[in-house]
C-alpha cells in the first residue's frame, strides 16, 4: 500500500470506530434489548416497585397539575427537567424538589445527542446539571437524554457530569396528538415488567399541544391498575437500581 493509500486507510478506520463509539449506545433504543442486556440503563429496579418519571418540564402550564395530582395520590416522582425550561421557570423547578420529588437531568436543549460531538453534549449536560444543582439545592443523579437517545457522547458527558444515565422500561406514548388516558394506561400496562421505570411527560413544549391533559387523566387509572396489583409507586432515587442515591424508604 502506497503512504497515501495508508493514510487514507487510516483516516477511514479512525473515522469508522469514532462513529461506534458514537452509535453503538444506541441499542438502547430498541426497548427489548434495553430490558434484557441493559437493566441498569433502562431503570429495572425491585420488583414490585414503579419509578414515575416526567420528561421535558417544568412548565407552568402543566406542571403544577402534576404537582397536585401526585399529592392527591401520595406519590413522589422524579422529573426529568429541560435546563432552558427550568432557566425559564426557576421557582417552579425549585418548587417540584420543595414538593418532595425528585429532580434531574434531560439536557438544557432537548437536542438528539446521536447528531451532537462530546463536546457540545457535555457543555449540555453540565450546564443543566449545574442550574438544577443551584435552584434545587439538590445534588444531580440521573441523566435522560432527549428522545431516549443514547450515544456515546452521551456516556462521556454523564461520566464528566458524575451522572448515571437512565432510559426507561414502559412509557404511555403520551407526546402523540392521538393519545388518551386509555391509550396512555394501555401502552403503559402491556409493556410493565417487574421493577419498571415509567416514563410519562409534564409538559408539551415538545410534544402535541395540550398532550399533557391526557396524562394528568390517566394517572388516577394508572393507581387503580397498580394499586390492585400491590405496586408503590416512587422516584428513581427508591427504585433500587444500580446507582440508586437513597434506598428504599416509605412515606
Amino acid at each position: 500500500m502506497n503512504p497515501a493509500a495508508a493514510v487514507a486507510a487510516g483516516v477511514a478506520g479512525t473515522l469508522a470506530l469514532g462513529a461506534a463509539a458514537q452509535l453503538w449506545p444506541a441499542a438502547s433504543g430498541v426497548r427489548g434489548a434495553r430490558i434484557r442486556w441493559m437493566p441498569a440503563w433502562a431503570g429495572v429496579g425491585t420488583p414490585g416497585h414503579v419509578a414515575l418519571t416526567f420528561d421535558d418540564g417544568p412548565d407552568p402550564g402543566s406542571t403544577p397539575a402534576f404537582l397536585d395530582a401526585l399529592d392527591d395520590l401520595g406519590w413522589r416522582a422524579t422529573f426529568f427537567m429541560l435546563g432552558r425550561m427550568a432557566a425559564a421557570h426557576p421557582q417552579l423547578a425549585a418548587e417540584v424538589g420543595r414538593r418532595g420529588h425528585e429532580v434531574a437531568v434531560h439536557g438544557y436543549a432537548h437536542s438528539n445527542h446521536l447528531g451532537r460531538g462530546r463536546r457540545w453534549t457535555g457543555r449540555d449536560v453540565l450546564a443543566a446539571r449545574d442550574l438544577l444543582r443551584v435552584l434545587t439545592g439538590a445534588p444531580m443523579h440521573w441523566l435522560r437524554p432527549p428522545y431516549g437517545a443514547l450515544s456515546g457522547s452521551t456516556l462521556s458527558a454523564a461520566r464528566k457530569a458524575g451522572l448515571r444515565p437512565m432510559l426507561w422500561t414502559p412509557w404511555g406514548r403520551d407526546w402523540r396528538e392521538c393519545a388518551t388516558p386509555e391509550s396512555i394506561v394501555q401502552d403503559v400496562m402491556t409493556t410493565l415488567v417487574p421493577g419498571a421505570t415509567v416514563l410519562l411527560h409534564d409538559s408539551d413544549c415538545t410534544s402535541a399541544p395540550g398532550s399533557w391533559k391526557n396524562t394528568l387523566a390517566a394517572l388516577p387509572l394508572l393507581a387503580e391498575r397498580w394499586q390492585a396489583g400491590g405496586l408503590e409507586v416512587g422516584p428513581l432515587g427508591e427504585h433500587g437500581v444500580a446507582g440508586g442515591t437513597t434506598g428504599r424508604s416509605r412515606r
